[in-house]
């Protein structure tokens, strides 16, 4: 199951929201999502665990709790929606 967690504080990293999670089971990635171009942190990160309740429970445990100064939003990760910032459109002028 993927996982969103925000409001992360910028210094926290992958290793840090590894960690938080895994005291409530096994993870599969956590990755805290960065900039393309200035490489900082944009406050908000995913974590895979491949146990439903597991993860129903991390969920649970640590929504509203407090990492690196900053309180959690943890909540089950939704698919991404499209818009005009996922699609392209191309205009011609001819």
């Amino acid at each position: 199951m993927k996982i969103y967690v925000g409001n992360l504080n910028p210094s926290t990293d992958d290793a840090q929201l590894r960690q938080t999670f895994a005291s409530h089971g096994e993870v599969s990635t956590a990755s805290v999502v960065v900039d393309r171009e200035s490489q900082t942190s944009r406050g908000f990160g995913f974590i895979e665990m491949p146990g439903s309740p597991e993860a129903q429970a991390a969920i649970a445990a640590l929504n509203g709790s407090t990492l690196a100064g900053n309180v959690l939003v943890v909540n089950e990760a939704r698919a991404r929606e499209t818009g005009p910032r996922s699609a392209s459109v191309h205009l011609s002028s001819r």
